[in-house]
């Protein structure tokens, strides 16, 4: 009997293999990257140097020579740098977006509860304030509170005087301002240790079968306490410095500018629209047999919307709710438009201009609005992980 030679294996080329062409797949495309960008930056580099335009970041520790109308840090123009306006700016944009998240967050959840009212007029009024919001360009919203509301205001020596010597005109709002002497600044430490303490608290406290309101109470009072207990310590180390009209100027007190009002109403009413519509359709999404259990069991509107409707929709709101976080924040930088000084008019347009260095200011400033927005997404993210639906 004759036996054949045993059959041998086809030899294939390592080619063939789709991982290994994978992996020099993305071998390939990591080396046009890296030579697309050594390209720009080259090309960049000697453009410049032919056109005698400084370069790097030695112009971060000179000198501005410009006043800033809003600051909220300790800066002077004959002896701030750069680097010192820059922070003006950043802090300014932090404060805006700060407030304006927080304005839009209540306002948007309110306007969209009411769109799905019971009450007609309510019902109305919510549903004309999204369309006319939602359809109309934000610049024109900011031109329109500067100038057709906030300057429409009387002139200084007509002010309109409110309680607690606050006065209101053309030039802004006037409040008083306190003053931390010596051990007054306790006060200050303690009133932002008490959130950060809430905070801490809710977030332990949400892995524990605890009621709803025990838990809101001691939030309340780890906000509340601290700042009391400190103010009884400290108090008398506080004064006021109330603002006084002057014949063409109000001396003292806090100047709150015109341009950060139209700024933040603005930028708050326009997110706000948005977030309405993501909060009324994260409550649509709400299965109906929910609320009619919750009927049944004869829970008052406001309980039911609070503790089965609104937990439910927060899946569906938290993920649109981000994208508007990030708009407000983005749009932040129209401020530009109404003279508002943020880190956009402050850096990226009058030091830019002082300095010609555009690259390295531009990138900065684009930076910066990336990691304030990987930021925001990364709380947001967290945020939605903790209330995700846990499968068992």
């Amino acid at each position: 009997m004759q036996h054949g030679r045993p059959a041998e294996r086809p030899v294939t080329h390592f080619l063939n293999d789709p991982a290994v062409r994978g992996v020099l797949y993305q071998v390939a495309l990591g080396v046009a990257v890296v030579l697309f960008f050594y390209f720009i930056v080259t090309n960049t580099a000697e453009n410049l140097a032919r056109a005698n335009i400084a370069s790097g970041f030695g112009f971060w520790n000179v000198t501005a020579g410009f006043d800033i109308s809003q600051t909220l840090i300790d800066y002077s123009f004959d002896s701030s740098t750069y680097g010192r306006a820059f922070l003006v700016g950043l802090l300014n944009t932090l404060l805006v977006s700060a407030i304006g998240i927080v304005i839009a967050t209540v306002v948007g959840f309110a306007v969209g509860i009411g769109e799905l009212s019971t009450n007609w007029l309510v019902a109305r009024i919510s549903h004309a304030f999204v369309e006319i919001i939602r359809n109309t360009p934000l610049l024109l919203q900011l031109l329109f509170w500067y100038n057709a509301v906030i300057k429409a205001l009387p002139e200084v020596r007509e002010s309109i005087a409110l309680p607690g010597s606050i006065f209101l005109n053309n030039r802004g709002l006037f409040v008083p301002q306190p003053v931390f002497g010596g051990e007054g600044r306790l006060i200050l430490y303690a009133a932002l240790a008490g959130p950060l303490a809430a905070l801490a608290f809710t977030l332990a406290a949400r892995n524990r079968d605890w009621r709803l309101w025990p838990r809101v109470v001691a939030a309340a009072l780890l906000v509340c306490v601290p700042p009391a207990a400190a103010f009884l310590y400290a108090g008398s180390a506080v004064t006021l410095a109330f603002p006084e009209i002057g014949r063409f100027n109000i001396r003292g007190g806090i100047e709150i500018l015109p341009e950060f009002v139209a700024l933040v109403v603005g930028l708050s009413l326009y997110t706000a629209g948005f977030i309405a519509e993501a909060v009324r359709a994260g409550l649509l999404s709400v299965p109906k047999g929910q609320i009619e259990a919750a009927r049944a069991l004869g829970f008052r509107r406001g309980l039911e919307l609070r503790l089965i409707v609104i937990p439910q929709a927060m899946r569906v709101i938290i993920p649109p709710l981000t994208n508007q976080y990030l708009n407000l924040i983005k749009n932040s930088s129209l401020a530009v438009a109404i003279g508002y000084p943020d880190l956009v008019q402050i850096f990226a347009g009058t030091v830019l201009n002082v300095t010609g260095q555009a690259v390295e200011v531009v990138v900065i400033t684009m930076g910066v609005y990336l990691v304030i927005s990987l930021i925001t997404s990364a709380a947001m993210n967290f945020y939605d992980a903790r209330i995700a639906l846990k499968e068992r």
